[in-house]
């Protein structure tokens, strides 16, 4: 989650793949959290995986202060609107941004598209490497 915008990806219903939906121009807290939870809402999400953006070190950097403000505001409004039982998990976020990059680059994805794009497909980054390491049922 940056400061201007947020990509939102989801995955398919057997969790195997993750899928770019859109990318959230920040407005406000408020409106930013409320088209979260109508994409929870929408999809029937049971969790929300936000990147947390760690210092190389793995310790926290002024940005994962904002993201946890974010997640706790995000949870608040969720448990306020009867969504409660949606879980909110951190994942580092580390390196998510030029992985995205160079899927897109690899892709053959032109310098202004990627531009637009680019927080979309980190956000497929971030949600896939989480869906790696849940159990294998």
């Amino acid at each position: 989650m940056g400061d201007v915008r947020i990509g939102v990806a989801v995955s398919d219903p057997l969790g195997v793949t993750a899928q770019g939906l859109f990318v959230l121009e920040r407005v406000g807290i408020r409106k930013d959290t409320t088209k979260i939870m109508e994409t929870v809402r929408e999809h029937g999400c049971s969790r929300v995986v936000v990147g947390l953006p760690l210092k190389l070190d793995g310790t926290d950097s002024p940005q994962t202060e904002k993201v946890r403000a974010f997640a706790d505001a995000l949870g608040n409004k969720l448990r306020s609107n009867g969504l409660a039982d949606v879980e909110i998990v951190f994942h580092d976020e580390r390196f998510s941004t030029k992985i995205a990059e160079s899927v897109l680059i690899e892709g053959g994805v032109r310098r202004e598209k990627r531009k637009e794009v680019v927080d979309k497909q980190a956000a497929v980054v971030i949600l896939q490497d989480y869906m790696a390491t849940l159990p294998k049922t």
